[in-house]
């Protein structure tokens, strides 16, 4: 069975244009998916006039791209902006399509679907979303292996934005809610053994570790300093490469400035990214000056460049799961400082190839910034070590195990796959 190309049908609820990491990932699974062989239905969100102008106009690899496979095809179907978030898009409500009938045209061996909490509306807790799992129905009928890809950490959004006197009340209700979820697929996927562990206690059903989530480390790679964005500046720069969201944690890369740049002096801090939060990070870093540049989205070679020509890179935030921009630093040869949560001590060893701060702490992000750039023997060990710390999770590797498990999964005799309630 290993070498029979599969009819792989891939549901995500973020897909380019729109910019998230899921947005990539899916991106580069479906492509490398195209190049081995296999055949792929992409079931992604539409854009329409409905979302702000310039995110139709990014400059993203796409549709474009995956269209001159012949074993590709795809469909758009119908969406509109997230409620707090109007640039990203929520699925409508099934009414408006048929997933099942889309999936009984193709007939595919195997049914992946990417962030499934979010295809069904759980973001917005069901109050503009597809309302159900999608795919479930189809594979409960024709025995149809199904899997779920996990990407976000939910759970970790919802007591972001609930507090931790709501999230308290809301803690006894939140296994049922992760077991409903869980409970329609096969199996749930996960590429951080730390998020398994959480999701686990939570009463996630069926669920596995397998490192899927990976990067092109050919393309993220030092030798990428030659696309500098800001070659006449030679001042020591931290970067941080992401949503400007609340649970980012940005604002407490402001709250860490003035910390690190009484240390060292003329220390620059660069924030490329967008988001609903663009506009409260601006005005903070007014009072900073130069000090700070927020540079607004970055594309193509000149975010390779930032990703290269970055001291360190800093991620404050307790949300990820396993970030894709702590593994591009790295593999860029930046060494970076994260928060000590989530997926991120499993890319980050402190004093390898960075160091781990205390979450929610912006004075300890300061001051492991700052042990860095005071000691050049140590940061150039950790730029040493960068780059090799990561390599196993390029994104072939990773695949390579993607792709194996498929093949398992389709290879289960029809009883052990019809699980569905």
């Amino acid at each position: 069975m290993k070498n029979q190309p599969l009819r792989i049908a891939l549901l995500t609820g973020l897909y380019a244009p729109f910019l998230t990491g899921v947005s990539v990932a899916v991106h580069q699974r479906v492509r490398w998916l195209l190049e081995q062989g296999h055949e792929v239905f992409l079931i992604h969100p539409e854009i329409n006039d409905k979302y702000p102008k310039q995110v139709g106009n990014r400059p993203m690899p796409g549709l474009e791209e995956l269209q001159t496979f012949p074993n590709f095809s795809s469909y758009a179907f119908p969406t509109q902006p997230l409620i707090f978030y109007k640039s990203l898009p929520q699925p409508l409500n099934y009414r408006h399509w048929s997933d099942t009938k889309l999936l009984s045209n193709f007939q595919p061996d195997i049914i992946v679907v990417e962030e499934s909490a979010q295809m069904r509306g759980a973001y917005s807790a069901f109050l503009q979303g597809y309302g159900r799992p999608v795919g479930v129905k189809y594979a409960k009928q024709t025995g149809t292996p199904i899997i779920s890809v996990f990407h976000t950490d939910i759970i970790a959004y919802i007591k972001y934005y609930l507090g931790n006197f709501l999230f308290s009340l809301l803690r006894p209700i939140l296994p049922l809610i992760v077991k409903q979820v869980s409970d329609a697929y096969n199996f749930n996927l996960f590429p951080s053994q730390e998020l398994l562990a959480k999701y686990n206690i939570l009463k996630c059903q069926r669920s596995e570790y397998v490192p899927y989530q990976g990067i092109d480390c050919e393309k993220f790679h030092p030798q990428n300093i030659i696309y500098n964005p800001i070659p006449n500046d030679h001042r020591p720069t931290l970067l941080f490469v992401g949503r400007i969201t609340a649970e980012k944690n940005v604002t407490q890369l402001i709250d860490a400035f003035p910390i690190i740049a009484a240390k060292i002096p003329h220390v620059h801090l660069v924030i490329v990214g967008s988001g609903p939060v663009d506009q409260e990070i601006r005005q903070c870093a007014q009072k900073y000056g130069s000090g700070i540049t927020v540079w607004g989205e970055s594309h193509g070679t000149e975010l390779l460049g930032w990703f290269a020509r970055a001291d360190i890179f800093v991620n404050p935030s307790v949300t990820e799961n396993f970030c894709t921009t702590n593994m591009e630093a790295l593999a860029s040869g930046t060494p970076v400082v994260a928060a000590n949560a989530g997926g991120n001590p499993e890319q980050v060893v402190s004093g390898i190839n960075g160091f781990l701060a205390e979450p929610n702490n912006p004075a300890d992000l300061a001051q492991k910034v700052i042990a860095i750039l005071k000691n050049p023997e140590l940061k150039a060990e950790m730029t040493q070590q960068a780059r090799p710390s990561i390599l196993e999770f390029d994104w072939s590797a990773c695949m390579e195990k993607f792709e194996e498990k498929l093949y398992q999964l389709v290879a289960l005799p029809k009883k052990q796959k019809v699980k569905l309630k």
